[in-house]
Order: structure tokens, then C-alpha cells, then sequence
């Protein structure tokens, strides 16, 4: 990872980040399953708004999961937030590319809609940045990195 920052000076402010997608998810998985317990679990049709996205109780526990999670790590810090982050990105764009896929199809088991897609795709987006720019390291390294930069 030599390529990447280490110890960047902002990585406090990612990390506020991570925390703040991640409370939004688990806040819209809360309120998105309390509102969708009456339709079936990959319910489509008949979706709740929540927050600014459709809700089906299939999405809501994803949510309210990978929002825990995030929030979990961005709390423990120490380059644990880091990895989770990476995967947590990873999942978001893995689901925000599929759902886009299905939109329209009897596969919409999470009951997405275009906005749905936009949350997930810049939630995503934003923890990738937060994996990118939150690597802690020692001072050996951060010299490493910064000599690495600057050679070329």
C-alpha cells in the first residue's frame, strides 16, 4: 500500500464520514423496517419512502447490518475502520450495480428504485475514500509514503 496516503491529515474528518453514512443506513434500516413489517420480506411493489429511498424488509436488515458494522469500526478505529471500509465500498458498489441491473425485473429483491442506486453508489464512493485516506502508520512509513510521492 505504499501508494496510498498514510497518516493523512484529514483522516479524522473520514472517519466522521464513515460514522455519518453509517448512522444514516442503520437510522433508514430501523425506520425502514418498522414501516415495511407488513409486506413481504423482497417485497417490489408497495415499498415505503424512507429518508429519500424505497424500503422492503429485506433492505431495511441490510441496512441496519452493514450501517451497524460501518459504525462499529469507525468507532474502533486503528485500521480496522480501514479494511471494513474497503469491504463495506465494496458491497455497497457490488449491490448498487446489480440492483441497478434488476430495476425493472422480477430480481428487484431489495425493491430498489433510480434513487436507491444513487444513495448506495455515493455511500459507497464515500467510504472507498474514507479506506483510501484513513490508513494510520508509523512515522517510517509515512516517510516512505511521502518520499514515495515525491520521487516521481
Amino acid at each position: 500500500m505504499s501508494h496510498f496516503p498514510v497518516n493523512h491529515h484529514l483522516r479524522p474528518v473520514y472517519r466522521v464520514i464513515t460514522a455519518l453514512v453509517s448512522v444514516y443506513f442503520l437510522v433508514f434500516g430501523i425506520i425502514g423496517f418498522a414501516q415495511t413489517t407488513d409486506l413481504d420480506f423482497f417485497a417490489q411493489t408497495g415499498t415505503k419512502l424512507v429518508l429519500g429511498m424505497k424500503a422492503n424488509p429485506a433492505f431495511s436488515v441490510l441496512s441496519i447490518v452493514l450501517g451497524a458494522v460501518g459504525l462499529l469500526a469507525a468507532v474502533v478505529g486503528r485500521n480496522i475502520d480501514v479494511k471494513v471500509n474497503w469491504w463495506l465500498s465494496s458491497i455497497h458498489l457490488i449491490i448498487g450495480t446489480a440492483m441497478l441491473a434488476f430495476l425493472r425485473t422480477d430480481l428487484n429483491v431489495l425493491g430498489f428504485s433510480m434513487s436507491n442506486v444513487i444513495v448506495v453508489y455515493s455511500a459507497g464512493m464515500l467510504l472507498m475514500g474514507a479506506a483510501v485516506y484513513g490508513y494510520v502508520g508509523t512515522p517510517a512509513e509515512a516517510d516512505a509514503e511521502e518520499s514515495f510521492r515525491h520521487s516521481h
